[in-house]
């Protein structure tokens, strides 16, 4: 009885890692995206369904029904199809043009080594599918649909990935984010400017005095959502009549609302707020405190958090409802079954994918133009370009706007229904196999500290032999370490001496210039006794941290003054910071803070309440494996 429960609540744990491991906007992606998969196929089930029932006839009558917004004058008319497809899909594109802004400006396309591979990958996997498509596809109209096999649906492949991917997958994950980024772009691009009518000027030059006028918001600073949201259905509005498609507008307009990390001034400006509407609840005083939690938060986040859920949880499947349901009444489903435009299809998707993906990111690896994501073999790679060949969003779209011809439409449709069955079966086969004849069962930065606290060399903050651990790796110029943020002395006074916190540097002198020096200067400080008074100062002075500074630190602390700068500039100093850094990286830490629970890397939040629950919970999990 007892290993069921030990078994159950290790399957909940997994799971509650596997969604915690993203952090931002990334980790609300995953948790809207993966679960709207699941109401997507069903959207998809019921459109079948419904489409081969004694009631097609008001399935197609649905969509064909007309719809109109008038303000004076000015009229808006579409049929609902089109409302569905022009209207809610620019919503659902202007959700992945701020998903690429975020990652470009703060995620994980804003270092070149990173977004390399994805590139080299996303061009094969829109390159060898359309090919193959051309190849099979006969010519005439049927040459049209090349585009329907170059893009992805990040919804389905993400929550195929969940099911049929390694059990650990961040790394994987992400490498596969940065790959439907570009995938998206260039998906968007081709169904603005190669599926869209003929183009006209003055609506054309309205878009661009609109992309400008968004730029100009972002460069003043504009924090409130309202400017941007009217610029952007003004975008809308003006592609729609220039004749090109509603999907560039959406992606233009993402693009272009401002994304960026949280400043630590406004953070603790807006905490100040907070506690001041804690002290007194007055409405004025609540206004300010809602502001300025407003202001820390980049626009682009905050209409992320507000526009993801619809999107995958209205928007996505509503357009799956409109647009997978074929009658294949009649023969319909023989004749897709042989036609040449549905194997296109088929092929592009399930075989050109992963060649595509698959080996131009395994060849550009190999020629060392970047490298793979730390954890995500080739192996990998294969399984995850496998699964991207669930084009389904993006190729219904296209197949939509490719063919007039209603009995290629519904044939390529077949094809992308059957692709994405096709496309998960072969993925599960690639991972099953990676973890069988490999044993590479898992996709993702290493989640155990690689050396054991050490009371002889690390720096302890309590007793040695305390029931509980906290490891942080951190630098002091980290705005948002626990001695920074006052975590960690709100930790040691809710512990006492049940808790032993530990000290490791990782410094970041990429983006924290003074942080390694800092870090020397911290281990010399060691030497003399004197570490955890320094660690303190260093903290309070985060913006003072240059050679004279740490020299006026140590005297103030009453330290030899020579010897703590001949330590400054010793080897082995150097050396002891360095050792933190190679442990960091094999522990699977890449960036400040990072804390360890135990030796179990922590994911998630890191304030004080959601560390002390995981340590508390450690207690648990110990007894469990005694």
């Amino acid at each position: 009885m007892w290993t069921r429960k030990r078994d159950d609540s290790q399957t909940r744990a997994k799971r509650r890692e596997l969604l915690a491991q993203l952090s931002g906007p990334v980790r609300r992606f995953m948790a809207t995206e993966v679960g709207g998969a699941g109401l997507l196929l069903v959207a998809v089930i019921v459109a079948l369904v419904w489409a081969n029932s004694p009631w097609s006839d008001e399935y197609e009558s649905l969509w064909t029904t007309e719809a109109s917004m008038s303000i004076g004058d000015a009229v808006l008319s579409m049929d609902l199809g089109h409302w569905v497809s022009d209207g809610l899909m620019a919503l659902f594109f202007f959700v992945i043009g701020l998903e690429v802004r975020y990652e470009l400006s703060v995620g994980e396309l804003r270092e070149r080594r990173r977004v390399v591979i994805p590139i080299v990958g996303a061009i094969g996997g829109m390159a060898i599918p359309a090919l193959l498509y051309l190849l099979i596809a006969p010519g005439g109209e049927a040459a049209n649909g090349w585009g329907v096999v170059i893009g992805t649906d990040t919804a389905f492949m993400l929550g195929a990935l969940a099911v049929v991917g390694p059990t650990f997958q961040t790394q994987l994950r992400i490498f596969l984010l940065a790959l439907t980024v570009i995938d998206d772009i260039v998906a968007v691009s081709v169904i603005g400017f190669v599926y869209s009518g003929s183009i006209r000027v003055l609506p054309l030059i309205a878009m661009f005095v609109l992309c400008a006028a968004a730029v100009v918001l972002s460069r003043r600073g504009v924090w409130r959502a309202a400017p941007y949201v009217a610029v952007v259905l003004a975008l809308w509005l003006a592609t729609l009549q220039a004749g090109l498609h509603a999907s560039i507008a959406g992606m233009l307009g993402g693009l272009l609302v401002p994304a960026y990390a949280p400043v630590r001034e406004a953070v603790e400006k807006a905490a100040k707020n907070v506690r001041a509407f804690k002290q007194s609840p007055m409405a004025d005083v609540g206004m300010t405190a809602r502001v300025g939690l407003t202001r820390a938060v980049s626009v682009n986040e905050r209409l992320q958090t507000i526009l993801h859920p619809w999107t995958s949880y209205v928007i996505v499947p509503v357009f799956a409802l409109a647009n997978a349901g074929v009658d294949l009444r009649g023969g319909v489903l023989g004749e897709a079954l042989t036609s040449p435009v549905t194997w296109a299809v088929v092929a592009g998707l399930v075989l050109g994918k992963p060649l595509g993906v698959g080996l131009s990111a395994v060849l550009a690896t190999r020629l060392n133009i970047g490298h793979l994501p730390r954890g995500v073999s080739a192996e990998h790679v294969f399984g995850g370009a496998a699964l991207s060949g669930i084009g389904f969003t993006i190729s219904l779209l296209i197949a939509r706007l490719a063919f007039e011809d209603e009995i290629l439409r519904d044939e390529a449709t077949v094809g992308v229904l059957l692709a994405a069955v096709l496309a998960t079966l072969l993925g599960w086969v690639m991972f099953h196999a990676a973890a069988v004849l490999r044993g590479q069962s898992e996709a993702d930065l290493p989640r155990f500290l690689d050396r054991p606290v050490d009371p002889e060399v690390d720096h302890i903050r309590g007793p040695v032999d305390a029931p509980l651990t906290l490891v942080e790796y951190a630098d002091f110029e980290c705005p948002f370490c626990a001695r920074a943020t006052g975590t960690a002395l709100e930790l040691r006074k809710r512990f006492g001496d049940d808790l032993r916190y530990v000290f490791r540097h990782l410094p970041l002198p990429d983006v924290h210039p003074y942080a390694e020096l800092a870090a020397h200067a911290a281990v010399a400080a060691d030497e003399q006794g004197r570490f955890w008074e320094m660690h303190d100062l260093l903290f309070v002075h985060q913006d003072e941290l240059q050679y004279e500074d740490l020299a006026g630190y140590a005297a103030d602390l009453g330290m030899d003054v020579e010897k703590f700068l001949r330590d400054l500039d010793d080897d082995k100093t150097a050396a002891r910071v360095r050792a933190d850094v190679v442990s960091a990286e094999a522990s699977g830490a890449r960036g400040t803070p990072t804390f360890f629970i135990d030796d179990r890397r922590h994911t998630g939040p890191f304030d004080a309440e959601t560390l002390a629950h995981e340590l508390l919970a450690s207690t648990g999990r110990a007894h469990r494996q005694d």
